[in-house]
């Protein structure tokens, strides 16, 4: 079992930014992929960004050159740095573990961007 746990979330101005991040505890395997994804009022829920355990990030378009994903496996984190924020941006982000043994959500954090 993985528990995941994010925080970060919060209300800014659009042109602002935030960090998300995430703590799992639990058996982690570092041979996993971890993400970010989001889901705003009446849309699917969407991928963000992931980063695999040898490093490869994969952005959404919306997402690339304005948010940076990484990972620490010594801590078992993920972290979203998101910069020039837009109100398209609000949505509630929920980050993702995904291994041959486990696929574990975060109970999600919200992030709100004023126009």
């Amino acid at each position: 079992q993985v528990h995941l746990v994010e925080s970060g979330g919060g209300l800014v101005q659009a042109g602002g930014s935030l960090r998300l991040s995430c703590a799992a505890s639990g058996i982690i395997f570092r041979a996993d992929v971890r993400a970010w994804y989001r889901q705003a009022p009446g849309k699917q829920r969407e991928l963000v960004a992931s980063v695999t355990n040898s490093g490869y990030t994969n952005y959404a378009d919306s997402a690339k050159g304005r948010f940076t994903i990484s990972r620490d496996d010594a801590k078992n984190t993920v972290n979203l740095q998101m910069n020039s924020l837009k109100p398209d941006d609000t949505a509630v982000y929920y980050c993702n573990f995904r291994s041959y043994l486990y696929d574990s959500w975060g109970q999600g954090t919200q992030v709100t961007v004023s126009s």
